[in-house]
């Protein structure tokens, strides 16, 4: 499955006529800037977005509920779609230079003025010679290495009930004197252009309400909500039941929908938001404490938890908050749709949650019930911070150079200086202090290239419809990422955590306890990928594992865990950020990663694909469910801002017999710490059938890590990590 901004460039490569217009538009943008390159930053966006939106947004197409569908242009400004802030897709570009000759010259006129002017090569252009050093190269998904840099501004997520609120022209009088004056006039012009597109139309009626008064009706809630959200360019969309709840319950005790009316409504919104499509995000929260009006928050759930069961598509990512004394229905419909195979809500327990967000983000516990997962599960305090994943560490990877002497034997090149090689480590603790300067050494160099990231980005663009929503920005006048956020943090995702507690659990055993072999030599062994070893790889493999619920393997595990995330916490100082905390999800960089990394001492070969999340290696756990779930509590939710705990269960658990277990289970599991559970239900034969008949099997949904896709979407080694996973 493509994400938007694939799809979009795609489009503009589909032939040539769309190519040239692809072109014209890119111009007309290019024009704006260079117009504007003397003025101020809000006044060259206001320029560069006016002639953008003309040329991205598409007309309604038959059924639409709602205005909003979007084609992102070969270069423009935006937070994360195609790149950050002024971004140029110069691959796109080339390609279509060669693809239609006649064009070529004007679309490498084009990639000329763009080189060295996009935000992403200014970022990279800022960073000192020690940080170009320690991150030559931004192609984590190809290269080896321990850490790389990400660039986007991801995860906003907005006040969208004060904008339904005021209105455009409440919101209008707020912003006139400050430096995001444009955002109304530009959302009102795209509001004319669907008016006239829509004539005399059911949508055109909706969309005219909206022009200047605040929405009055359910309808017009979602309207206004949902383009802006297209203008800002986010892709996560706050807690829609407190928003649009309102609205909702108004119109249904008004007579002014029923039921199935609201419900074919928000259907409508959703088919938008696969549109939109980006499967890593479109995040939609539900329940939770701290609802101003629970009644009709829990309404709104309701029927979006069913929009979701009858429409079966991975977009949005459906979240659930879940805490003592909700409505108990709500859990009831939750497990429904869980056990049809949908995949979806994802569960959030408030109540281990809410404390610990406090503790992580430094906050009350009243600022804490504010605590929204985006993307693949990361954590803001919902419009009140900005917390954009902008690093990824590869921990697997980080051992992998420190049992080589700070060189990455599958690069072939030193990254560190100063360590001891394998045959100087005489103890645990001395592997231990080498691989935790590995971690400290790439964790201090992407704290610092998120501040830098920050700093460029506010000098590039207000990014007005993402701050006038965010907390303080107004009032302070400054965008959200240059000093107007209440809260500017930053995250790091790693990935391979449980494999490294697994390999140092494995190395302590077997070289420094049983003395069943040198270290040299089981480095020998795993840079052969265990070639000839076969008693070496069981040795390997028979050591406990975590997720076993077995007390020296999770140890391993606690402390690799804590290690992390107090690294990452201790930058967020050095860098001048509000925070700086580890998240501990998944797209399917798990696989990815395991490309570039070699055979590891758990007994993992070379190539093959790192743990999801935090959650034990595909097949590690192997002492039933309740040890699983015992194992996943043992780790501390209260130093990281998000994890994900994905759950693979049989279909016979939902069955009227077994399903009183598995919710006593899943309770169970929560009153004990439990954080948050990404559940698929399948199984194998589904999965091998899927792989051998995907033609058959468009509607079998998994979790791959904090997100949701088609299984016949994945690309291979991808559908074989999902398969090799435990299944309950």
């Amino acid at each position: 499955m493509k994400t938007l901004s694939e799809s979009s460039l795609e489009h503009w490569l589909s032939d040539e006529a769309l190519f040239a217009e692809g072109l014209t538009l890119a111009e007309r943008i290019t024009a704006a800037y260079r117009k504007h390159g003397q003025s101020s930053v809000e006044e060259r966006e206001a320029a560069v977005l006016s002639v953008q939106f003309e040329g991205m947004f598409l007309p309604p197409e038959q059924g639409d509920a709602f205005a909003g569908r979007v084609n992102y242009p070969l270069l423009g400004l935006s937070p994360e779609a195609c790149g950050l802030g002024y971004y140029c897709a110069f691959g796109a570009l080339f390609a279509g230079a060669e693809a239609f000759p006649k064009l070529a010259q004007q679309a490498r006129v084009l990639a000329a003025f763009w080189r060295g002017r996009t935000t992403q090569e200014a970022c990279r252009a800022a960073y000192p010679d020690w940080l170009q050093t320690r991150l030559p190269s931004d192609n984590w998904t190809e290269e080896s290495g321990v850490g790389f840099p990400l660039y986007r501004m991801a995860g906003s997520n907005l006040d969208y009930s004060k904008l339904l609120r005021l209105g455009l022209s409440g919101l209008e009088a707020e912003l006139t004197d400050g430096p995001f004056a444009h955002v109304t006039p530009l959302l009102r012009a795209t509001i004319d252009r669907y008016v006239a597109a829509c004539v005399d139309s059911e949508l055109s009626i909706s969309l005219c309400a909206i022009r200047h008064a605040p929405p009055a009706t359910f309808r017009q809630a979602i309207q206004l909500f949902w383009l802006y959200a297209l203008c800002a360019g986010t892709w996560n969309y706050n807690r829609l039941d407190c928003i649009l709840g309102p609205y909702l319950t108004h119109d249904l005790q008004k007579g002014l929908l029923e039921e199935e009316e609201a419900l074919d409504l928000i259907c409508g919104l959703w088919r938008l938001m696969h549109a939109y499509s980006n499967h890593y995000n479109n995040r939609v929260i539900l329940g939770g404490k701290g609802r101003p009006d629970e009644a009709a928050a829990d309404r709104f759930a309701h029927l979006a938890i069913e929009a979701t069961r009858r429409l079966r598509i991975n977009q949005p990512q459906l979240s659930l908050r879940i805490y003592d004394g909700q409505d108990p229905s709500l859990w009831a419909r939750a497990i429904d749709a869980i056990g049809e195979g949908c995949t979806f809500p994802m569960l959030y327990n408030d109540e281990v949650n809410v404390p610990a967000v406090a503790q992580a983000f430094g906050v009350n516990e009243e600022m804490a019930t504010h605590y929204t997962p985006y993307g693949c599960g990361e954590y803001v305090l919902g419009h009140y911070s900005q917390g954009s994943p902008n690093g990824v560490i590869n921990l697997l990877k980080s051992l992998e150079v420190a049992l080589h002497g700070g060189t990455d034997p599958v690069a072939g090149r030193r990254v560190i200086e100063g360590l001891p090689s394998a045959d100087e480590l005489n103890s645990f603790g001395d592997l231990w202090q080498s691989y935790s300067r590995v971690v400290e050494h790439y964790t201090e160099a992407l704290a610092a290239q998120q501040r830098i990231e920050y700093e460029v980005t506010a000098d590039a663009a207000a990014f007005a419809f993402i701050s006038a929503l965010t907390a303080d920005c107004v009032a302070r006048g400054q965008s959200a990422f240059g000093g107007g956020a209440r809260y500017l943090g930053g995250t790091i995702e790693t990935y391979g955590n449980s494999n490294t507690a697994d390999s140092l659990h494995a190395i302590d055993e077997l070289v420094f306890r049983r003395k069943h072999c040198s270290l040299p030599d089981l480095v020998d062994a795993l840079d052969h990928d265990f070639e000839g070893q076969p008693e070496l790889l069981a040795a390997c493999r028979a050591v406990t594992k975590y997720g076993n619920d077995e007390g020296t393997a999770d140890a391993m595990a606690q402390r690799v865990h804590g290690h992390i995330c107090e690294a990452a916490a201790s930058q967020a100082g050095v860098a001048g950020l509000d925070y700086y905390l580890v998240v501990i999800i998944n797209n399917w960089a798990n696989t990815l990663f395991g490309w570039t990394t070699a055979a590891s001492a758990e007994g993992r070969r070379a190539r093959q694909p790192l743990a999801n999340g935090n959650n034990p290696a595909p097949g590690a756990d192997q002492s039933g469910v309740t040890a699983f779930l015992n194992s996943l509590n043992r780790l501390d939710p209260s130093v990281h801002a998000g994890s994900v705990q994905n759950m693979k269960f049989g279909k016979e658990w939902f069955q009227p017999e077994m399903r009183p277990k598995f919710e006593a289970l899943m309770r169970a599991y929560f009153i004990q710490g439990g954080t948050q559970a990404m559940i698929s239900v399948v199984s194998r034969d589904d999965l091998e059938a899927a792989m051998r008949e995907p033609e058959n099997w468009g509607q079998l949904m998994v979790r791959v890590g904090g997100f949701s896709i088609r299984f016949i979407d994945l690309p291979h080694d991808a559908q074989l990590e999902v398969l090799t996973r435990t299944l309950y």
